[in-house]
Formats: C-alpha cells, structure tokens, sequence
C-alpha cells in the first residue's frame, strides 16, 4: 500500500473510513527508532491508509486525530465536541 504524502490527505480519507464503520477500523502506530520514522495505518481489512513522517511536529497532528476520530461516535454531535475540548484541554493543546 502506499504511502501519503500529505497529512490533511490522509487525515481526511482516516475520519471518512472511521466514520463508515467505526467497529471495523484499526489503527496502527509503529515508530522505528534506528530510522526516526513513525508510521500510521489506518485499515477496515478492505481498505489500508499509511502514512510515515520523520517530523517530530506530525506527532501531535497524529495525536489529534487519535482524540477526534473517537468523538465523532459520541450519542451526539454537542456532546462530542463538549468531550473533545475535554480533553483537548486536560492536554493543554488549546
């Protein structure tokens, strides 16, 4: 499977493949340490997302998503963004 290059790219296509069908979605993270590269696959077995960075400033972009993604499942759309600036907040990224 190939890589993205761009995050808002990737980023998209991961919320839209969560958002299909989120019981079915898988995220992989896996950092090699000897290259510096964190790798990110996204997949519902028919469909595989990758992308890699070397970037320290992508690991919050990566950490961002991991909180959005959830949010979206929330019972409502008011509740899941009253829990996302949550925990946006208890981890001081506002």
């Amino acid at each position: 499977m190939p890589y993205y290059q761009a995050w808002d790219e990737f980023s998209r296509a991961a919320e839209k493949l969560y958002l299909t069908d989120p019981m079915k979605v898988r995220v992989v993270l896996k950092y090699r340490h000897c290259d510096g590269n964190l790798c990110m696959k996204v997949t519902d077995d028919a469909v595989c997302l990758q992308y890699k960075t070397d970037q320290a400033q992508d690991v919050k972009k990566i950490e961002k998503l991991h909180v959005v993604c959830p949010s979206h499942t929330s019972e409502d759309e008011e509740g899941a963004w009253e829990n996302l600036w949550k925990i946006m907040t208890m981890m001081k990224m506002v």
